[in-house]
């Protein structure tokens, strides 16, 4: 069998993590994002829309026209569909636990979201297309590929 060459690993390397490798690999990223020791990181926890059962992810919020927002800079994954179904997800960070209700923003909503969402979130400016001094509309263009929602708090501590 030959041996695989620099460029096929490197090719398997950057191909999208599925199964035990991500999951081993996102476990310190949630502690870290519910610690608190990056700026704006968050653990968002969901309901799986079909099992039902909990499930945690690192995110990063973004502040933008006095409200919050919850970027999915992967697209469409699994904790987008749980939070679509669920209407609501839950942000810690430290000790702190809020509930919020989210509504999906429209694309022209989202597209200063994004542009913002990127000078905070230096580390998924390959996923997107346009580039981070790219005017708004290019953001706006992205939109229907990169989910944006505005959290909205919900409890007795909400307002």
């Amino acid at each position: 069998m030959p041996r695989s060459s620099d460029s096929d690993r490197e090719k398997d390397s950057q191909a999208v993590q599925t199964g035990s490798m991500a999951r081993g690999r996102k476990r310190p990223d949630a502690r870290i994002g519910a610690a608190g020791l990056v700026p704006s990181s968050y653990l968002l926890t969901t309901k799986g829309h079909r099992t039902g059962r909990t499930r945690s992810n690192p995110v990063t919020i973004v502040e933008h026209a006095g409200r919050r927002w919850l970027v999915a800079p992967y697209g469409t994954v699994s904790w987008v569909r749980n939070a679509r179904a669920a209407g609501r997800v839950s942000l810690s960070r430290r000790l702190n636990t809020r509930d919020y209700a989210i509504r999906e923003a429209l694309a022209v909503e989202a597209g200063p979201v994004l542009q913002r969402y990127l000078t905070v979130a230096t580390a998924t400016r390959k996923y997107f297309q346009a580039d981070k001094d790219a005017p708004v509309e290019e953001f706006i263009a992205e939109a229907n590929r990169i989910p944006v929602f505005e959290l909205v708090p919900i409890g007795p501590d909400a307002g």
